[in-house]
């Protein structure tokens, strides 16, 4: 009792005793307080990891991303402390951290060798931060999106979910010969396969390299909102982001974001497990976040395949933090 008494003391009278370092403490997404998945219902965000890599088909890891990205988070928890107040020069707007209130939970429970058990875990633990508040999923493969998707729709109560994917791939492949029905390029086609989600109301965004004969016969069929590199290098990041999440938010009850940092060129993100060259720049990615995260039908995001052995300058996971960083602060933090 006597040391715990004068450590306390030592805090109250140590001018920034109360600051915590970027690289000191517990890992927490922003250093954000530790909660239980039921007492989440008074912060802005609560995020929630899946170390969860066992549906790749290229190079495993992202079981390791969200240990990285809450390392990662720490700088901005710091800047944000130690300075208070702080102008954002991508945006040149104020941005007061001190509204922005985050807990991080922890990691769900995974079942390594069992894809389905994992997947009602995933649900299950969305289902319940998303009753309470906004969820953030740090992945993780991206076939942890789907589950995240249903449950985030069942924990609300909604009938109709929006989509937007930020990504290299479309994720659209119902049936491999090779990975069956549930892997990571088979997310975008189970979740709208869900009753809450249409092809109608999905938006991606990235998209390049290679998909099927006839993906674009399957684009105009289905209605998918389908915007490429080419496409986003012609008009521009932020109009091609606005038209996808209107084209998401119309006539459902909120939209979800998912964004695979192998959407981000692999110049500037080579830690993931299928890059594709030709993507977006951190500049890019950034301000597609800054448009998601100022739209009011955003409600519920995840940030998914940072595979950070890949990448020795930790570059890749300290830009997937900033990009969660941007979009919660556009949403709360303005």
């Amino acid at each position: 009792m006597r040391e715990r008494g004068r450590a306390g003391a030592f805090r109250e009278s140590v001018t920034g005793a109360d600051v915590e370092l970027a690289y000191a403490g517990f890992d927490r997404f922003l250093k954000g307080e530790e909660r239980a998945f039921d007492d989440v219902d008074d912060v802005d965000a609560a995020v929630v990891g899946v170390p969860y890599d066992g549906a790749v088909s290229n190079r495993p890891g992202a079981r390791y991303g969200p240990a990285a990205i809450r390392e990662a988070s720490g700088w901005w928890a710091y800047i944000s402390d130690y300075k208070g107040g702080l102008t954002n020069m991508q945006t040149g707007k104020n941005v007061d951290f001190g509204n922005l209130e985050v807990a991080d939970c922890g990691d769900v429970p995974v079942f390594p060798m069992d894809h389905e058990t994992t997947a009602e875990s995933i649900t299950a633990h969305v289902a319940a931060l998303a009753a309470q508040t906004f969820p953030v999923l740090l992945g993780g493969d991206h076939y942890c999106t789907f589950p995240s998707v249903r449950g985030f729709a069942e924990g609300r109560g909604y009938d109709s979910v929006g989509f937007v994917q930020i990504d290299a791939h479309t994720d659209t492949v119902s049936e491999s010969p090779v990975f069956g029905t549930e892997f990571h390029g088979s997310s975008t086609a189970q979740i709208a396969d869900t009753p809450y989600v249409d092809y109608e109301n999905v938006s991606q965004v990235g998209i390049r390299g290679y998909e099927s004969p006839d993906f674009f016969e399957f684009a105009d069929e289905t209605g998918l909102n389908l915007y490429t590199m080419r496409e986003v290098e012609d008009r521009g990041i932020g109009d091609v982001v606005s038209d996808a999440v209107e084209a998401a938010a119309d006539g459902t009850d909120a939209v979800y974001v998912s964004f695979d940092i192998d959407a981000v060129d692999p110049s500037v993100a080579p830690g993931t497990g299928t890059p594709i060259p030709g993507g977006l720049s951190a500049q890019q990615a950034l301000e597609t976040m800054e448009v998601l995260g100022a739209h009011d039908a955003v409600s519920g995001a995840d940030l998914m395949e940072v595979s950070p052995r890949y990448d020795s300058t930790e570059g890749t996971q300290r830009l997937a933090a900033y990009l969660l960083v941007t979009l919660l602060e556009r949403a709360f933090a303005e």
